[in-house]
């Protein structure tokens, strides 16, 4: 399948070395010029495990490409993954003004239908907003699908964590897109790996949640661990 990936940050990165590495031709949209001069001689800027090694065989069979333009990744794919940049701000707030400059670039390029895919961490009900933005900058009549596919990724294992992922989240709202999705991700439920579909509002949920969940348990296991050492340090005796 031929995939367009917006955004070469740690997961746009670790996502096209991994959709390359099932087989997909894949076209990658970063605007940030030094980055982009890295990855014409298959250097990852960020360090990962297989990374680098990835980026290189797949950049030398064609089948990943690396263009600051937008408009051709539009043309080059129906599928079109934004993995770009959602930093928090002074109040606290997710800074969506990245999703929303790649959300009227898409609408007033495209001339087809299109499935877009939000891989970035964004906050609840996101996709309805991208949806209203779309639909006031593209022509009359072009169908789109607005889906949430959140990613699981840790942090020097990234690589692993997609290549052998214990369970993939879908959010959709009819069967033109989970087809398609279907198809995407073949390779993994061919190996039995659970595909949850469910509403793109609840896959926002779901990485919020999975996130929080993951975070309660690294505070309780720290509360735990200074607790022990208190009590070690109050009744702890040298043994002679």
């Amino acid at each position: 399948m031929k995939i367009t990936i917006i955004g070469a940050g740690y997961v746009g990165l670790v996502t096209v070395a991994g959709f390359a590495e099932l087989g997909n031709e894949i076209m990658c949209i970063e605007k940030d010029s030094s980055k982009l001069n890295k990855f014409s001689q298959g250097i990852s800027p960020i360090y990962e495990p297989g990374l680098t090694e990835m980026l290189q065989k797949h950049i030398k069979q064609n089948k990943i490409h690396f263009t600051d333009k937008i408009e051709d990744g539009i043309v080059f794919s129906d599928i079109i993954f934004l993995c770009v940049g959602t930093p928090q701000n002074d109040d606290g707030k997710a800074d969506l003004s990245q999703v929303e400059e790649v959300a009227i670039e898409i609408a007033k390029n495209m001339k087809s239908y299109k499935l877009i895919i939000e891989k970035s961490t964004v906050p609840v009900n996101t996709h309805q907003w991208v949806k209203t933005v779309i639909k006031r900058y593209a022509r009359k009549n072009i169908e789109f699908d607005i889906t949430s596919n959140p990613e699981f990724l840790k942090e020097g294992s990234a690589i692993c964590d997609f290549m052998n992922p214990d369970r993939i989240v879908v959010g959709l709202e009819n069967e033109r897109a989970k087809l398609i999705f279907e198809q995407i991700y073949k390779p993994f439920t061919d190996k039995k790996v659970p595909l949850i579909i469910t509403t793109p509002a609840a896959a926002e949920l779901i990485k919020h949640a999975s996130n929080s969940f993951l975070a309660m348990k690294i505070s309780y296991i720290n509360m735990v661990s200074e607790y022990l050492f208190r009590q070690k340090k109050l009744h702890w005796e040298p043994k002679i």
